[in-house]
């Protein structure tokens, strides 16, 4: 009987082999021409991934905004630590504004910042226009459900480092873009400027 288990973990063990070794060579073979940075990146999404149960929290960088901020200072500090970073701002969208004069009634404030260095955009567009998907770079400031505000944004590692290593010139770029949107969401979400 020992005999006849031991066989049947084998054939299990062969057959799984068979099925799930070509799979896992594809994606090892694939990972290995990746980012050395990828493995972390999709760990750390994953992880959110698990924790929340949505991808869209899975792939944002979020802060909570410091007690006592309104809602106008916490804009007032995006906007100006825009201007600081020398980020050019290329939109505004006050999606709750908009939201409340279609429902006739006040609901939860809702502002969409859209920041953009044209010329990284041109240059990542250039390098492959899928990432025109992902320009301008967005962040957002919102009112939750009890009255808390929060500021989130692009988790942009996924884009940086997801793949193949991007070209050195263009990484550069885009890493500084990357500083500078984390720099708004951590002052604005402070209240500094």
């Amino acid at each position: 009987m020992l005999r006849n288990i031991l066989a049947l973990i084998g054939v299990v063990a062969i057959a799984s082999a068979a099925w799930y070794g070509p799979i896992a060579w594809k994606y090892y073979s694939a990972f290995n021409e990746f980012d050395p940075k990828a493995k972390a990146t999709y760990i750390g999404m994953f992880e959110r991934l698990i924790e929340t149960g949505n991808s869209a929290a899975a792939t944002v960088w979020k802060a909570k905004v410091a007690e006592g901020l309104t809602f106008e200072e916490v804009d007032e500090s995006i906007k100006q630590t825009a201007i600081a970073n020398n980020i050019r701002g290329v939109g505004n969208l006050p999606l709750g504004d908009q939201v409340a004069a279609m429902k006739g009634k006040p609901w939860r404030k809702l502002n969409i910042y859209l920041y953009c260095n044209p010329l990284t955009a041109a240059k990542m567009v250039e390098h492959d226009p899928a990432y025109a998907a992902y320009l301008p770079c967005r962040v957002s400031l919102v009112e939750d459900e009890k009255g808390q505000l929060w500021i989130y944004t692009l988790d942009m590692d996924m884009m940086i480092y997801g793949g193949k290593t991007l070209p050195p010139e263009l990484l550069k770029e885009a890493i500084q873009v990357k500083k500078i949107m984390k720099d708004i969401l951590e002052k604005a979400a402070a209240g500094d400027f």
